[in-house]
């Protein structure tokens, strides 16, 4: 089998994500990167990390240690560490646009990308809500958000939401359709047969039959029964506060949260380093970091590229499950 070909988006320019992505280039890989960057600023986190970066045209691969192929996607302006600039956004929109579209193409067997800074492409005059929700347009699909260590999956019914809109958006058929692709994601990226998934309730004690919220008797538990129905296998809904004990999760091969901030603060506490941000649902496989530009850090060299590797060796993996199915 052919290594896999990965896509590489830094990100923000100004943030640490260059400097990530040279860490990355100096690992040895049995996968193939392509950088869609601009060249001075790979360059310029390469010297401030003092590690060798040697950038070579996209034709010819990017396996080895210490190299990455780059498709150049200049910035507008000079980037300056922890300094964003908005005249940047449409370079950092551009390189997210072209790797996937590469991936569409068939060029690439998957896309990692870096963190980036909503705000600032929102003030390059870009309407920006995440990088998951631009690939699942640019597709044409829906899309469903999993955050995963080595040791826990977490995929989320709603995302950033405001905490009193989210009732309102767990609805039976967005509720279905979500599980759905999770559950076929757990079997074509992962190589699960037969996974099983824990699907947590929305409210304390998962309504408590009734007496503190309705969504669970109302939306949850027919969803649950008609997805069984279909052969998924479903528990819940469960109570937040006792689902991720350790001996419940070795039942689950993943949870679905109903809520960012249900689900997510316990799998950052449970490996941070090694967490990753998988949008499913997508005809190619995409993982990112799970942090954001830490433009604090940027230029400093004190970044961790721990969650990139681990994005990396994550994209590589499912590409290879993907191709062997």
């Amino acid at each position: 089998m052919a290594p896999p070909r990965l896509a590489l988006v830094p990100g923000e320019p100004a943030g640490v994500g260059p400097e990530l992505c040279v860490r990355l280039a100096q690992q040895r890989r049995d996968y193939s990167l392509t950088a869609f960057a601009d060249r001075a600023t790979l360059l310029a986190a390469a010297d401030v990390l003092d590690l060798p970066l040697r950038l070579v045209d996209a034709r010819d691969g990017g396996a080895a240690a210490g190299e990455l192929a780059l498709i150049e996607i200049p910035n507008a302006v000079p980037s300056r560490f922890g300094q964003p600039d908005p005249h940047n956004a449409r370079a950092v929109v551009d390189a997210l646009h072209r790797g996937a579209t590469g991936c569409l193409r068939g060029d690439f067997d998957g896309i990692v990308t870096g963190p980036v800074h909503k705000a600032v492409v929102n003030q390059g005059g870009i309407a920006y809500s995440g990088t998951t929700e631009l690939l699942a347009a640019q597709a044409g699909r829906d899309v469903v958000m999993m955050l995963a260590t080595p040791t826990l999956r977490v995929a989320l019914a709603t995302t950033h939401l405001p905490l009193r809109a989210v009732a309102d958006a767990i609805g039976i058929e967005s509720l279905s359709r979500t599980l759905r692709i999770l559950h076929a994601a757990l079997r074509t990226d992962f190589g699960i047969a037969d996974p099983v998934i824990a699907v947590l309730g929305l409210n304390p004690h998962a309504g408590e039959a009734g007496h503190l919220g309705r969504e669970e008797i109302e939306v949850i538990e027919p969803v649950i029964r008609a997805l069984r129905a279909d052969g998924l296998e479903l528990i819940g809904p469960l109570p937040a506060d006792t689902a991720f004990l350790p001996a419940r999760l070795r039942e689950f091969d993943a949870v679905l949260a109903m809520y960012h901030d249900q689900g997510l603060p316990v799998l950052k506490y449970s490996g941070f380093e090694q967490a990753v941000n998988l949008t499913l649902g997508l005809p190619y496989p995409r993982v990112a970091v799970d942090h954001g530009t830490a433009l604090d850090l940027a230029g400093t060299g004190r970044a961790d590229p721990s969650s990139l590797v681990a994005a990396a060796e994550t994209c590589a993996r499912i590409a290879r499950t993907r191709a062997t199915a």
